[in-house]
């Protein structure tokens, strides 16, 4: 069973599972025609059209002859449930056994689909209202533990050193197999300044222990940096100030000859913030679409005319733990010719959930709908895949002396030489330098290298980030092919 730890919730609406509160999002266009379009074109609708044959249930003979055959799966749970209450080896009341046989229907349904008690419900509204401690993290439940999908830029556990990946099998020295989704909020989130204590399994290392603070989550989405005339913009969480982020700096940098969208470990946020960042990309066309089995959760979001940047070269960085709404961006890019995908497959969250109110304080979070790229590419389960594969790779550079034309004694146009020698004499020094800093390491670092060039400066990255090193050279490559040709990327 798998689930998301910080879940966005539009009490009547639709909302992306993500880190932050969602908001109903900007509906571009929802023709009832071209609904009816969608739901006759996907093959892939949550109903199972074939479910009599897949069912487990079998109808006793004696249901069979006394109940009226659309009846009768009613009776059987109903059997069950007085069979519980009767034979049970724990005395339950009607609460009790109620809520556990629906908490239990909604979570076999997917990962994502759920009951919201009375405690789980109201912590997800204080997520959405107000302010709570946290620590970062992307999770979903997986056999039985809390499997880590990537941690948020800038918070405890991005700088505790928690990895996407991770295991947590205990929490304050507890084991917690089994735990549920709402067993894990409550565990994980508590009073800012307050610690917990996590036991991590990390790969096929021996577990061990990580304390982390919890703090108040609040995560600068946006960071720009400018290398090379070239537009890096790191996108750590869709929140409310993406957009009008990343509008800004567009604004002030508009000639720039190529830009960088790096959504590397981007686990979500709002899906409305990743339509209008996507829009700012597109001169028009569509962007993402869902499709459920209502009309009210089947819409279609589509680009308004005008590129903000004019067609600039854009490249996407992706990678496993890019999820949801990133996504969505990095797909309605690909799909409309506007940008090269570079990186590793990502994540592949495409399904919508809907939080349905039973009474003030309990609800069903249930999903509703799933996203399809502009080219009717599920995203569920399948994620984006890059146009350009590049895994994460560390970059070592030799440690060797650099021996040109220049260097020889009697070399031809003593101007140039002594010019060039300079230059190559300073880079050997360097080499020397690094020699004599080097030192012994442990050959099982356990800090993670994508997350450690984060805290560098953009251009010491480039020494290192071989994912980064490849998408700024596919934005050379591409701006010197339209320099050739004449014409943008985007240009048909």
């Amino acid at each position: 069973m798998k689930t998301f730890l910080f879940c966005s919730i539009s009490l009547l609406g639709v909302c992306s599972c993500s880190i932050y509160a969602g908001s109903s999002p900007k509906e571009v266009n929802q023709d009832a025609s071209i609904i009816e379009d969608l739901e006759k074109s996907s093959d892939d609708l949550l109903q199972d059209t074939d479910g009599e044959k897949k069912c487990a249930l079998i109808i006793p003979d004696s249901i069979k002859k006394s109940v009226a055959p659309e009846m009768q799966y009613t009776v059987l749970l109903q059997l069950i449930l007085n069979l519980v209450r009767a034979e049970y080896v724990k005395n339950m009341s009607e609460c009790e056994i109620t809520e556990k046989a629906v908490s239990g229907m909604l979570a076999s349904l997917d990962p994502h689909s759920s009951y919201l008690n009375e405690k789980a419900f109201a912590s997800l509204k204080n997520q959405t209202d107000g302010e709570f401690g946290g620590l970062g993290i992307e999770i979903i439940i997986d056999e039985g533990f809390i499997r880590i999908i990537s941690p948020v830029d800038d918070t405890p556990a991005y700088k505790a050193g928690i990895k996407g990946g991770d295991l947590i099998i205990y929490i304050n020295d507890e084991c917690i197999n089994g735990i549920s989704a709402e067993e894990a909020l409550e565990k994980l989130r508590g009073k800012p300044k307050t610690k917990v204590k996590l036991k991590i399994k990390r790969g096929d290392k021996i577990p061990f222990d990580i304390e982390i603070e919890r703090d108040i989550i609040k995560v600068k989405s946006v960071k720009a940096e400018i290398h090379d005339n070239i537009g890096y913009i790191r996108i750590s969480t869709f929140d409310k100030n993406t957009t009008c982020d990343i509008k800004k700096f567009l604004k002030e940098n508009a000639k720039l000859c190529g830009l960088i969208l790096d959504v590397r470990n981007n686990p979500g946020g709002l899906l409305d913030e990743a339509v209008a960042t996507s829009d700012l990309f597109l001169n028009g066309g569509k962007i993402v679409s869902t499709r459920g089995r209502t009309e009210e959760n089947s819409r279609v979001f589509s680009a308004d005319p005008g590129d903000l940047t004019n067609g600039t070269p854009l490249v996407v960085l992706i990678n496993s733990g890019t999820a949801s709404a990133p996504e969505i961006l990095a797909g309605a890019l690909r799909d409309n010719k506007r940008a090269l995908i570079v990186g590793t497959r990502s994540f592949g969250k495409g399904s919508v959930q809907k939080v349905i109110p039973l009474s003030e304080k309990t609800a069903l979070k249930l999903t509703v709908a799933k996203h399809y790229t502009p080219n009717g590419e599920c995203i569920q389960a399948n994620g984006i895949v890059p146009d350009i594969e590049a895994d994460h790779a560390m970059i070592h550079k030799p440690d060797v002396f650099i021996i040109r034309e220049e260097s020889f004694n009697n070399a031809l146009d003593a101007d140039k030489k002594e010019k060039n020698k300079k230059i190559s004499d300073a880079e050997n020094k360097k080499t020397i330098d690094e020699l004599g800093k080097k030192k012994d390491k442990k050959n099982d670092e356990e800090e993670d290298q994508e997350l450690l060039y984060r805290k560098l400066s953009l251009k010491e990255r480039l020494d290192k980030d071989y994912q980064l090193i490849k998408a700024f050279d596919t934005i050379k490559a591409i701006e010197r092919f339209s320099n050739l040709s004449g014409k943008r990327i985007n240009e048909k």
